[in-house]
């Protein structure tokens, strides 16, 4: 992995993200940190030529998206035009809000919508992923709903955005799940996990937590992985100074030059 190849996932700065002036502010402080891309999430409304232009004169990658679920599966044809001004070839389905996993047939019929609406974006050379969380993990059978999501799709139309944290929170094994995603695993959400004074799960700064880095990024460069993207979704701190932590911990530790 090259220092180049981390993202800052705009998620985790959202309260900072409300307004055009806000947003244009925030990406200044995230190229500061010394970020080259991001991943667009959660920014509050801008135009997409307003939003282009800030990241051209900042020199900043807009590598990955998440967009509305809905849209991605409904509309994709208006989410491909949006990235065509982003300049941005992979975008994301962010989580599955409003769908039934209650049998298993719920879950390949969402499969069937992924797929579909993955071949639409492909044949425009856009890549669909899917962002997981921790209910993916839950079983029907001897088989999880994250497997039963890529083993009912085709891989050329929906590949994956595998988010560490929630892999190890649903009982995952992010480093075999990586391994497991090989040449489908575009992207990767670098996310680190830790056990707080209450004894309950916390997100943690990279390598602040428990996961193992240096694994998790062997396995995913094994795999093909093209985008770190560094995400936090509730901070202890400054997001800005997490975000910070988060740069320097993967530049020092984790990179190669």
């Amino acid at each position: 992995m090259k220092i180049e190849q981390v993202a800052a996932q705009l998620y985790t700065l959202r309260e900072f993200m409300k307004t055009p002036p806000e947003i244009e502010a925030s990406l200044k402080k995230v190229k500061a940190i010394g970020y080259q891309a991001v991943q667009l999430s959660a920014l509050g409304p801008i135009p997409e030529k307003d939003l282009a232009k800030i990241l051209s004169d900042l020199e900043l990658t807009c590598c990955v998206t998440h967009e509305p679920g809905e849209k991605l599966l409904n509309e994709p044809e208006k989410i491909i035009e949006r990235l065509s001004i982003l300049n941005c070839k992979i975008t994301g389905y962010p989580h599955p809000s409003g769908v039934s996993f209650n049998t298993l047939d719920d879950v390949k019929q969402f499969a069937r919508k992924l797929n579909q609406a993955g071949k639409v974006f492909r044949k425009a050379g856009v890549t669909l992923v899917y962002h997981n969380h921790h209910i993916e993990f839950r079983r029907f059978g001897d088989k999880t709903i994250l497997e039963i999501l890529y083993e009912e799709t085709d891989p050329e139309n929906l590949q994956g955005l595998l988010d560490t944290y929630w892999a190890q929170y649903g009982g995952g094994d992010p480093v075999a799940w990586c391994r497991k995603m090989k040449n489908r695993l575009p992207a990767i959400h670098l996310k680190d996990y830790v056990i707080n004074e209450e004894n309950k799960p916390e997100f943690a700064e990279i390598g602040q937590g428990n996961l193992d880095w240096k694994s998790i990024i062997k396995a995913a460069e094994d795999s093909g992985c093209l985008w770190y993207c560094v995400e936090q979704d509730i901070c202890r701190r400054d997001p800005f100074e997490s975000m910070k932590m988060s740069f320097n911990y993967i530049k020092e530790n984790l990179t190669c030059i």
